[in-house]
């Protein structure tokens, strides 16, 4: 009787701990990636990249979302610095953000920053957020 009660009780916390497991599982039928950077001119490779990347993943590419933070972030506001990039980020499906954290603490004004860019408040927050929804990511 013993035994039947713990073989019971162990197939019932099996079958529960499986069902929390699936829960947890993060969807992958997109692949999605974020990069986090501190220099504008480090935006021609990673839209390389981006490109790339989308030919490779086909129908599976997903987002693909680039981080500006650090003390060059006052490059952003610069037309001549940053113009070409978003365009080029725009046509490859490639959203581009501004930390506003960084934005605070090198005093650059937001009405600056390119209205097509989204301000997020704390970029390093932002991007462990997407690495917990799946999102594969790298620093440069």
């Amino acid at each position: 009787m013993k035994t039947y009660l713990f073989n019971s009780i162990f197939v019932l916390l099996t079958l529960f701990s499986i069902t929390e497991i699936k829960a947890q599982q993060i969807n992958n039928d997109k692949n999605n990636y974020v990069v986090l950077t501190k220099k504008v001119p480090q935006l021609q490779p990673i839209i390389l990249a981006a490109e790339a990347l989308k030919t490779e993943d086909g129908e599976n590419f997903g987002n693909f979302e680039v981080i500006i933070c650090g003390q060059e972030i006052g490059d952003i506001t610069n037309p001549e610095k940053i113009n070409n990039f978003i365009k080029k980020a725009k046509e490859t499906g490639i959203e581009i953000i501004a930390c506003g954290f960084s934005l605070n603490k090198f005093k650059v004004e937001r009405t600056q920053v390119p209205k097509n860019m989204k301000i997020v408040e704390n970029g390093i927050l932002y991007n462990l957020q997407l690495q917990k929804k799946g999102y594969k990511s790298i620093t440069l």
